[in-house]
C-alpha cells in the first residue's frame, strides 16, 4: 500500500498522474521508449517466435478435426486483416481528419474462442500437452497431431489439471482447447466477468470458481489452489512466457497480411498498432512481435479505461507491477470486463517499458459509441473493450509523437487490433449497440 506522501511523491515526478487519478482521459507518450537496436534484450526472440510458428504448424492437423470451423484455413489460426474507410470516415466526421489508411485486425473473428486471448492460451495448452505426450512417449513430432483425438489420449490428459484466472476471454480460450483435450481445467474468474461467458464455461464442462474481488485476487487464488497439485499447470497472465510468445505469432502473420495487400512498412511509412490492453500480455506480444520484424518503423499504443490503467500506472510510475490503480484510489470499475485489470504483468510490462510507443486511456461510453458506429459503418460487430484501439490514430494526429519521430503521417498505415466479439450472444450484442446508439443521440 502507498501513503499519500508516497503517492504526492510520484504526481510532483510526473504530473500527468494527478490527470490518471482524477480519471481523466489521457495520452501519455513513452519517454522511455528507445530505438530498437538500442532496447535491453531478453530471453525470447525472433528464434523462440518461428519455434513457436511451428508447434502450430504441427498441431494444424489437430484443429482440423476437433474444430471443423478451422479446416478452411488448414488447421492455422488467423483472422483477416480488414480496411475500413467508412469507419475512418465516420470517426473523421466526429472528431477531425488523421492521415493514412484504417484497418482492423479482426481476432473478434478468430475462430473458436473469438477472440485475441486464443493466441496466447491456445498455445500454452498445446505446448504443454506435446510435452506430456512426448515424455511419456505418447507422440513424436513427425506424427500426424490429430491422434490426440484418440481416447488413449483423452484418457492420458484427464490425469492432469489446468487452472486459469480470467475476467472472461483468456477463459475461454484455456477452458475451451483443454477440456477438447481432455484436461480438467478450472478458471477462477474475477467479479466483473460477464455471466454469459461463465455460463459458456460451464457448458464446455470447464469449472468456474468465481471471486468477489478483481483480476489479481483471482489470479493469486488460481495460482495458490493450481500449484499445490503436482500433476496442475497454472495459466500465469501475469508472468507466463508461453502466453507472451503465443500472442507474438500475430506479428508474423500480419507481417504476411500487409505484403500480401501492398502496404509498404519503412522509413518514410509508418506503421501504427493500437492494441487495447488489460495485464498487458497479448498486447505486449504483439507490439514484441512486430519489433522484431519491423523494428523503428512499427509504433505500438496501447489503451486502457480511464478507471482501469494497470499498465499506464505502472509504467508512469515507473513502480512496474508493485503498483495497482487501487493504490492511486481507482475504482478498476469498467464495462470493458477484458480490460478491467488493476495492477500489470511484471513479465509483459518489463518488456513493453522500451518498446511501447504510448498509452492512451478512454471513457467506458467511448467503447459503446465506438461499437454502434463500427456495427452500422462497416457491419463490424464487436464487443465493447475491442472497440478501444479506434481513438488511436486522432489521438496521433494531434498529438506531437509525428513531429518528434520525423515520420510522415500521409504515408501512414494504422491498425486496430479488434480482440473479442464473436462469441458474445445476440441478446447482449443488441444490449450493447442500444447503449451505444442511445449515448450517439444524446451527445
Amino acid at each position: 500500500m502507498y501513503s499519500k506522501k508516497e503517492i504526492d511523491a510520484l504526481i510532483k515526478n510526473t504530473p500527468i498522474l494527478q490527470d490518471i487519478i482524477d480519471a481523466k482521459p489521457v495520452s501519455w507518450i513513452n519517454p522511455e521508449l528507445l530505438p530498437f537496436d538500442d532496447a535491453p534484450k531478453f530471453s525470447l526472440g525472433m528464434k523462440d517466435m518461428e519455434v513457436a510458428e511451428q508447434l502450430w504448424i504441427r498441431f494444424a492437423p489437430f484443429f482440423v478435426k476437433a474444430f471443423p470451423e478451422t479446416s478452411e484455413s488448414a488447421g492455422i489460426l488467423e483472422s483477416t486483416l480488414r480496411e475500413i474507410p467508412n469507419m475512418k470516415a465516420v470517426l473523421e466526421g466526429n472528431h477531425g481528419n488523421f492521415d493514412g489508411g484504417l484497418f482492423l485486425k479482426c481476432d473478434h473473428e478468430l475462430p473458436i474462442a473469438g477472440s485475441i486471448k486464443a493466441r496466447g492460451g491456445f498455445f500454452e495448452i498445446i505446448k504443454y500437452a506435446e510435452k506430456l505426450a512426448l515424455e511419456a512417449g505418447l507422440l513424436k513430432k513427425e506424427d500426424d497431431y490429430s491422434k490426440l483425438l484418440a481416447p488413449e489420449f483423452r484418457e492420458f490428459f484427464r490425469k492432469y489439471k489446468i487452472g486459469v484466472s480470467s475476467t472472461g476471454n483468456l477463459g475461454l480460450g484455456i477452458g475451451i482447447m483443454s477440456a477438447k483435450l481432455g484436461f480438467e481445467v478450472t478458471v477462477y474468474v474475477s467479479a466483473d466477468a460477464k455471466q454469459w461467458k461463465k455460463e459458456l464455461l460451464r457448458e464446455k464442462g470447464v469449472i468456474v470458481i468465481e471471486f468477489d474481488g478483481d483480476f489479481s485476487e483471482a489470479v493469486l487464488a488460481g495460482r495458490q489452489q493450481t500449484l499445490t497439485d503436482p500433476n496442475a499447470h497454472f495459466v500465469d497472465d501475469e508472468d507466463s512466457e508461453d502466453l507472451f510468445i503465443g500472442y507474438t505469432g500475430g506479428a508474423l502473420r500480419i507481417a504476411e497480411q500487409l505484403k500480401a495487400q501492398k502496404v509498404m512498412v519503412d522509413v518514410d511509412h509508418p506503421l501504427f498498432v493500437y492494441s487495447p490492453c488489460g495485464v498487458g500480455g497479448s498486447p505486449g506480444g504483439i507490439a514484441f512481435g512486430l519489433k522484431q520484424i519491423y523494428g523503428d518503423h512499427v509504433h505500438c499504443f496501447f489503451i486502457e479505461p480511464t478507471h482501469s490503467p494497470g499498465v499506464l500506472t505502472g509504467l508512469v510510475t515507473a513502480e512496474m507491477s508493485h503498483i495497482s490503480v487501487q493504490d492511486i484510489g481507482l475504482d478498476n470499475q469498467t464495462e470493458a470486463d477484458g480490460l478491467a485489470v488493476g495492477r500489470p504483468s511484471h513479465f509483459a510490462t518489463k518488456i513493453s517499458k522500451h518498446l511501447v510507443s504510448g498509452i492512451f486511456t478512454l471513457e467506458d461510453d467511448q467503447l459503446f459509441k465506438l461499437l454502434a458506429q463500427l456495427k452500422d459503418s462497416e457491419n463490424i460487430f464487436l464487443e465493447p473493450s475491442a472497440t478501444a484501439g479506434l481513438i488511436g490514430p486522432q489521438r496521433i494526429q494531434i498529438s506531437e509523437y509525428a513531429k518528434t519521430h520525423h515520420l510522415n503521417l500521409k504515408n501512414a498505415t494504422h491498425i486496430v487490433w479488434a480482440t473479442g466479439g464473436l462469441l458474445v450472444p445476440e441478446y447482449q450484442r443488441t444490449a450493447f449497440y442500444e447503449r451505444g446508439q442511445h449515448l450517439l443521440k444524446t451527445e
